[in-house]
């Protein structure tokens, strides 16, 4: 196919070559297991069957999923051996589907789910750089939108993820799922339907974190957000020195009083344990 389904539009044939994320038509997966530590309603008792998708489409510098999302590590599935993948999961008691890093098989996803009936929920859980029209074929197939807002200076954007738009092309992209998700429904405390917004506070940013939660704020009001404080180092970033260390508990309390100064009651926080080594899947 021709691939123009995320915003980098590389434009070319991923049957004969790769763009940007990396990745061919074929779906390549690094990790399919059962996770405990996302958000409460998320993770639940069971844990949420997460399957994690090879490459990217944004290629963070700090990326936390380093061999996952630049290496590109993992193994080629048909759609048929995706499924029984999901099926598995389930049997094993997962309280949802949770599609880690999706975008650049979006498309393919949405074939998918349009034959596979999941008797959990969907969760597209994304960087927020994404293209409105390809979320478009997710309307249905998908009950939970788990969106990053990263940046919202642009700079920032291009400095970390070598993509300046990203502000103007996430912002419309939440849009879309808000749209799509807003009216959150729960049952025994999980999440079934809705939209998280999840926002990682970097070392130094802080003020970009609280003109996110400003915009967030004025925008998406009936959003649940995600304050995360689990930023962890990963390589030495000889041009980003200032991301070469964990938040500071500072830092954080800055960006999460700011929430509650708002009025945000829809908001899920984490303790700095959570920066560790530790939680990054192999």
């Amino acid at each position: 196919m021709i691939c123009n389904q995320c915003p980098r539009k590389c434009n070319i044939d991923r049957t004969v070559s790769v763009g940007f994320c990396r990745c061919s038509d074929e779906f390549r997966l690094s990790r399919a297991s059962l996770h405990y530590w996302e958000e409460p309603c998320i993770s639940g008792k069971n844990g949420s069957g997460t399957v994690f998708f090879s490459g990217c489409n944004l290629g963070c510098v700090f990326c936390q999923n380093y061999e996952i999302s630049h290496e590109n590590k993992g193994i080629s599935v048909s759609d048929g051996q995706l499924i029984r993948i999901f099926e598995n999961l389930v049997e094993q008691g997962a309280e949802n589907i949770n599609l880690v890093n999706p975008t650049h098989y979006a498309t393919r996803l949405a074939e998918v789910l349009s034959k596979w009936k999941s008797p959990v929920p969907v969760i597209y859980n994304s960087s927020g750089y994404e293209n409105v029209e390809t979320l478009k074929l997710l309307d249905g197939l998908v009950d939970v939108y788990l969106p990053d807002l990263k940046y919202i200076r642009n700079d920032k954007a291009l400095k970390y993820s070598a993509a300046a738009d990203y502000p103007e092309v996430a912002k419309k992209a939440i849009e879309q799922m808000y749209s799509q998700a807003h009216n959150a429904e729960f049952e025994g405390g999980m999440i079934k339907k809705g939209i998280i917004i999840r926002h990682l506070v970097l070392p130094s940013n802080t003020n970009s974190s609280i003109e996110i939660l400003d915009y967030i704020h004025k925008n998406f009001p009936d959003a649940y957000v995600s304050v995360m404080a689990q930023y962890t180092p990963i390589n030495i970033l000889e041009n980003c020195s200032e991301l070469n260390r964990k938040i500071t508990k500072r830092e954080y309390d800055k960006v999460v009083n700011y929430a509650l100064g708002l009025g945000m009651d829809k908001l899920y926080i984490q303790s700095l344990d959570s920066a560790s080594s530790d939680f990054i899947p192999e």
